[in-house]
């Protein structure tokens, strides 16, 4: 039977258990700093949403495991996520339809894969997911990611068009166009009146940003 206590159980051994398959990972993205903010930033979203806090909480929880391991060349992390997760939750007594609902938010979490919610838990796990590309440390995962996966080519901006005002957006070039083709644009998919209140505020500090580069480059 999945009581509070026996919920409450299984959430602080998973805890344990993700935080230590992520030991030694190097992504600084994606790694357990990573899952340790999704995790919080659900279960406080939870609370103002009254979504279930054992499904949110396991799925935040889980929605990267995929990427403790090795990736599939031809493979989603999200892909791997649920297939880890399942054989995690295969040693505890949870119910079915508790276990599916866990692994909809799970591969629903994902910008990529485009898997439409169709619950509040799966809601409030992508709106925490999203939440962590937004404000202050959305712009530390932004830089990150950019120079972890820079080619030769990469630059930081385009040299006479840095907030592409004019140019096709081309992140794969510029790093900055990052924020204009994605970035911004995450307030806008939020699922929760709580998700939507955090972007907002998150998404002005990243334009405040950009404010100060733009001055910056511009000595204004």
């Amino acid at each position: 039977m999945e009581t509070i206590q026996h919920t409450e159980q299984i959430l602080t051994q998973t805890y344990a258990e993700v935080q230590q398959r992520f030991t030694g990972l190097d992504d600084l993205a994606h790694g357990w700093e990573h899952i340790q903010r999704v995790y919080t930033l659900a279960l406080y979203i939870t609370e103002h949403e009254r979504a279930n806090r054992f499904i949110v909480g396991m799925a935040a929880l889980l929605h990267d495991l995929g990427r403790s391991v090795p990736q599939q060349a031809d493979g989603h992390h999200a892909d791997q996520s649920v297939t880890l997760a399942r054989e995690l939750l295969a040693r505890y007594a949870i119910a079915p339809a508790t276990q599916e609902a866990i692994m909809h938010a799970i591969i629903a979490h994902s910008f990529s894969k485009g898997v439409q919610p169709e619950t509040l838990e799966a809601y409030v796990v992508r709106d925490a997911d999203r939440l962590d590309g937004l404000g202050a440390i959305g712009i530390m995962r932004w830089a990150v990611t950019g120079a972890v996966r820079r080619t030769p080519e990469t630059r930081s901006y385009h040299p006479d068009d840095p907030f592409a005002e004019q140019h096709a957006l081309d992140d794969k070039h510029y790093m900055l166009d990052h924020f204009y083709r994605k970035l911004l644009t995450l307030g806008e998919t939020m699922g929760t009146e709580t998700g939507r209140a955090l972007a907002q505020q998150r998404t002005a500090f990243m334009r405040t940003y950009l404010d100060e580069f733009r001055r910056e480059l511009e000595l204004k």
